[in-house]
C-alpha cells in the first residue's frame, strides 16, 4: 500500500504567515491582545459591517463560538434546538453543554443545508432555537429559515464553520442574519491554527461574549487589546476560557489577506472536479456551479455500497478522503433524541465522500485524483472473477 501523497485537507502556511507568528512571539504578548483587535476588525471589513449595528467576538474555536452563541441565545435546561442530524458532533455536543437536546431534522438532498418544511413540523413548546449548517460551504436556503423562525419566535444560530467567503444572494455569509459562528480549525480554507468568532448584533451581546470568553470577569477587552490587563475585576456570572491567543489572531489576520486567493483557487478546483467527473457511472457531484461559494471541501456522492472499496482503491494510490459526517441519530449519546423523518440523511450519509481540496491545488492534482475515482469506480463495477473451483465442478 503506497504511503499518502495527497492529503484531503492541507493549509497553505506560507512565509507571510510564518513570520506573522514570529511577529506576534517577540511581541511576547501570548494572551488574549492587540492582534485579537485587528483580527476582530479585519473579520467586520471583509463582511462589510456596520459596527454601530454588528460586531465580531473571536474565541479560541468554533465549538466554543457555538456554545457561547446558544447562550446568548438564551437555550438553557429543558429546551430543544432543531439542528440537521448531519452536522458536526461539536453542534450537538455545545447545545448538551447548556442544557438542552438536539431535535434531528433531515436535509435537502440537492444542498445538504436544512429541510426548513421539515424543521417547521419539528417544532414544539420545547423548541427554543435553530442551528443550521452550511454544507460544504454552500448556502442553505437562509431566508425561508428566518422567515420559519420569525413566525414561531425561535433564535437562529448560523453554523457558518465551513462558509467563510462564500455569499447568499449577493451578501457575505456573517453580514446578515441573527448569531453567525464561524470556525478557523487547521483544516478550514482560513485557519488560525485552532480559533472561533461570532457575529452578534452590537451591544449587551457583545458585553455578554467578552465576560464569557475570559471567565466571567469583567474585564474590559479595551484594555487587553491594548497588551494590558487589570488586576481588579468582578465575576458577576459564569465564564469559560475560550480567549483567543495574539499568536493565533496573527496567524488568521495572515491568512484573512489571501483570502480571496483560497476562495478564487478552490472554486477552479471544485469546478475542475465537477468536470472531470461528470457522466461517471455511481457519482453524484455536487449540484452547484460554485460561484457563491467558498469550499472547505468538494464531496461526492458514491452509489451502490461502492464508497468502501472507492476509500480502499484510493488509498492504495497514495489518496486520502475522508467522510463528512456520520449522522447524529447513529451516535448512542444522542440515540434517544427527540427526530423527524430523516429519510434524505439515511439515504445520502452512507454516499458521501470528500476529497482532497486545497488552497492553489494544481490542477494537475485534481486531475490525478479524478482519474484514480473514475479508475477505483471502474474496478468496483467489473464482477469479481469466479472461483476456479466453482467453474471446474460445473464444466
Amino acid at each position: 500500500m503506497s504511503d499518502i501523497r495527497i492529503p484531503v485537507f492541507k493549509p497553505y502556511i506560507a512565509a507571510d504567515t510564518m513570520e506573522a507568528a514570529f511577529d506576534a512571539l517577540r511581541l511576547g504578548w501570548l494572551g488574549m491582545g492587540s492582534y485579537v483587535k485587528e483580527f476582530e476588525q479585519a473579520i467586520a471589513t471583509q463582511l462589510g459591517l456596520d459596527q454601530r449595528e454588528r460586531q465580531v467576538v473571536a474565541v479560541n474555536t468554533g465549538t466554543s463560538a457555538l456554545h457561547l452563541a446558544l447562550l446568548v441565545a438564551g437555550v438553557g435546561p429543558g429546551d430543544e434546538v432543531i439542528t440537521p442530524a448531519l452536522n458536526n458532533i461539536g453542534d450537538f455536543q455545545a447545545i448538551r453543554m447548556v442544557g438542552a437536546d438536539p431535535a434531528f431534522c433531515d436535509v435537502e438532498e440537492a444542498t445538504l443545508g436544512i429541510d426548513v418544511n421539515k424543521a417547521a413540523e419539528l417544532v414544539s413548546p420545547r423548541t427554543k432555537a435553530i442551528i443550521a449548517v452550511d454544507y460544504d460551504g454552500v448556502p442553505c436556503d437562509w431566508d425561508a429559515v428566518h422567515d420559519l423562525a420569525q413566525r414561531r419566535g425561535l433564535r437562529v444560530i448560523h453554523d457558518a464553520a465551513h462558509s467563510f467567503g462564500s455569499r447568499h444572494e449577493g451578501r457575505p455569509i456573517g453580514a446578515f442574519g441573527d448569531v453567525v459562528v464561524f470556525s478557523f480549525d487547521p483544516v478550514k480554507t482560513l485557519t488560525c491554527i485552532d480559533g472561533g468568532a461570532l457575529v452578534v448584533s452590537a451591544g449587551d451581546d457583545v458585553e455578554r461574549l467578552h465576560r464569557y470568553r475570559l471567565l466571567g470577569m469583567d474585564q474590559k477587552a479595551e484594555r487587553m487589546y491594548a497588551n494590558a490587563r487589570a488586576w481588579t475585576y468582578d465575576v458577576a456570572d459564569c465564564g469559560f476560557r475560550y480567549h483567543l491567543a495574539n499568536l493565533h489572531a496573527a496567524i488568521g489576520l495572515s491568512q484573512l489577506r489571501r483570502l480571496n486567493e483560497f476562495v478564487v483557487t478552490r472554486r477552479k478546483a471544485c469546478r475542475l472536479y465537477n468536470r472531470l467527473l461528470a457522466g461517471c457511472p455511481g457519482l453524484i457531484t455536487p449540484q452547484t456551479d460554485f460561484d457563491d461559494v467558498a469550499a472547505f471541501a468538494y464531496y461526492l456522492r458514491v452509489r451502490d455500497g461502492r464508497r468502501e472499496r472507492l476509500i480502499a482503491g484510493l488509498r492504495e494510490r497514495g489518496i486520502d478522503s475522508g467522510i463528512h459526517w456520520i449522522p447524529g441519530h447513529r451516535f448512542s449519546f444522542f440515540r434517544d433524541c427527540r427526530r423527524g423523518d430523516l429519510s434524505t440523511i439515511d439515504r445520502v450519509a452512507d454516499e458521501l465522500l470528500t476529497l482532497p481540496l486545497h488552497s492553489f491545488m494544481p490542477p494537475e492534482t485534481v486531475a490525478q485524483v479524478a482519474d484514480a475515482v473514475r479508475e477505483c469506480l471502474t474496478a468496483a463495477a467489473q464482477p469479481a472473477p469466479a472461483d476456479f473451483a466453482a467453474v471446474g465442478a460445473g464444466a
